[in-house]
């Protein structure tokens, strides 16, 4: 039967299970698991308690009541033998007995203290069941171990004094702290095995997260249970479809770009056998257009070659590009904090994408800002200009390759239109992103993120 509860009721319940649940797969399942040991365990206690406690403390509790009867009654049949009594409450039944009169009982009643109920509740119960109501005070001596009993008869008061053990038994705590203790060992065996196969899925997931970043961890082994292991598998054999995909997608555009260029410098040879005229003008800048394409081609793949990821210095590397700008005709701003880390990536790869975006900041652009930030978690790279920009509804196309914007790209200006492509390609490849936005120099503006 499915019951359905209202929006209001399941948005409730779905901020409930956000802010209280867990959100680790460890957390979560220790809650599984230590939630039912923890109410079996007041489960049994309770049970233990409102069973074999009672039953043993009312038993204890009858027996000691008994041998003071059993002392008492003698005192009172024969008062003469106060002294032997005393003698033999302390020989046999363990016991300090004293004995005073009417005339001096007053005196000695000590009123420090009452003991707990837990305790003295059976032995109070059975005192009343042999000498009445209102005749017994139990009280628990200077000594936690002292118990502390006055029974006030006709012919005096008698006090004993007695060690708790008599109505108590330490076994019976014995018994809770063994069964705590070996909940205890059970949970911590299983926190154990429980992060041995959270390793294992976390491991799993790190790789995964490093794949997407183009880190390639070639000593990952699947490890943990079967069904961690069969994932594991499973992700080895996509990454390498994945790779084995790109590789022959590389080679297979290398190679049509390659062949292509011997027909294509043998049709410029025989061009220029032509006479000088305005066609052959046209001819061999079809063909110069065809070659930078060619090139573009190539610089495009060749950014998914096989480059190996390593500790990059994004401050040191921006430099480096910056430095090559310096004597363009225009005016360069580089600020960044000082909390910018290293990244791990394909150094080559960063330097081609960063170096593309300020290639085109310095050739629409006189002003260009440059700025660098990171945090805990990722890295900013925001690259501004003062040139014309780009319109709102064009910012996705711009990525696409070998799209230009005629207006404002030419090909005296202009590349082919792979720039952007291949810095998307190689952020998106780092597990970054790239957003174009309007600068407040009044141009375009470039924010490149990438996770630390």
């Amino acid at each position: 039967m499915h019951i359905r509860l209202s929006p209001k009721w399941e948005e409730k319940l779905r901020y409930m299970r956000l802010k209280f649940l867990p959100r680790t797969l460890f957390f979560r399942t220790m809650l599984l698991i230590f939630v039912p040991l923890i109410v079996v365990q007041i489960v049994s206690v309770v049970m233990f308690f409102d069973g074999s406690w009672s039953r043993m403390g009312r038993r204890l509790s009858e027996n000691l009541a008994s041998d003071m009867k059993f002392i008492i009654d003698i005192g009172t049949q024969e008062p003469s033998k106060i002294a032997a009594l005393q003698k033999m409450s302390a020989e046999t039944f363990d016991m300090d007995m004293e004995y005073y009169s009417n005339q001096d009982k007053h005196q000695v009643m000590n009123k420090a203290g009452k003991g707990s109920k837990l305790i003295i509740g059976y032995l109070e119960e059975a005192l009343n069941n042999n000498f009445g109501p209102d005749t017994t005070s139990i009280y628990l001596g200077k000594e936690d171990k002292d118990l502390l009993v006055f029974v006030d008869t006709e012919s005096g008061l008698y006090k004993f004094t007695t060690s708790r053990k008599k109505i108590f038994s330490s076994s019976i705590f014995m018994f809770v702290v063994w069964m705590a203790g070996t909940s205890i060992l059970l949970f911590l065996v299983a926190v154990l095995f429980l992060r041995i196969q959270v390793r294992s899925i976390a491991r799993l997931a790190e790789v995964a997260e490093d794949f997407g970043k183009g880190i390639d961890n070639k000593d990952f082994k699947p490890s943990g249970s079967s069904e961690v292991r069969k994932a594991s598998i499973a992700f080895i054999k996509m990454k390498e479809r994945i790779q084995r995909q790109i590789s022959e997608r590389t080679q297979m555009l290398a190679g049509v770009s390659h062949d292509l260029r011997t027909p294509l410098t043998r049709m410029k040879l025989q061009v220029t056998m032509l006479p000088d005229n305005e066609d052959k003008k046209d001819f061999l800048s079809d063909i110069d257009e065809m070659e930078k394409m060619l090139d573009g081609y190539l610089s495009f793949v060749s950014g998914e070659g096989g480059e190996k990821s390593s500790f990059v210095d994004m401050n040191e590397m921006i430099l480096s590009i910056i430095n090559k700008f310096r004597n363009k005709k225009a005016l360069i701003r580089y600020s960044t904090n000082d909390q910018v880390s290293a990244i791990q990536g394909r150094e080559q790869a960063l330097k081609r994408a960063v170096t593309n975006i300020i290639a085109n900041a310095f050739r629409y652009g006189k002003t260009i800002g440059v700025k660098l930030e990171s945090n805990n978690k990722k890295l900013n790279l925001m690259i501004e200009d003062d040139g014309p920009g780009i319109p709102q509804d064009k910012r996705d196309d711009v990525f696409k390759a070998f799209y230009r914007l005629e207006n404002s790209r030419n090909k005296e200006t202009g590349g082919v239109g792979l720039g952007l492509s291949i810095a998307k390609d190689i952020i998106t490849s780092h597990g970054g992103t790239i957003e174009l936005g309007d600068s407040e120099l009044g141009g375009l503006k470039v924010l490149i993120s990438i996770p630390l």
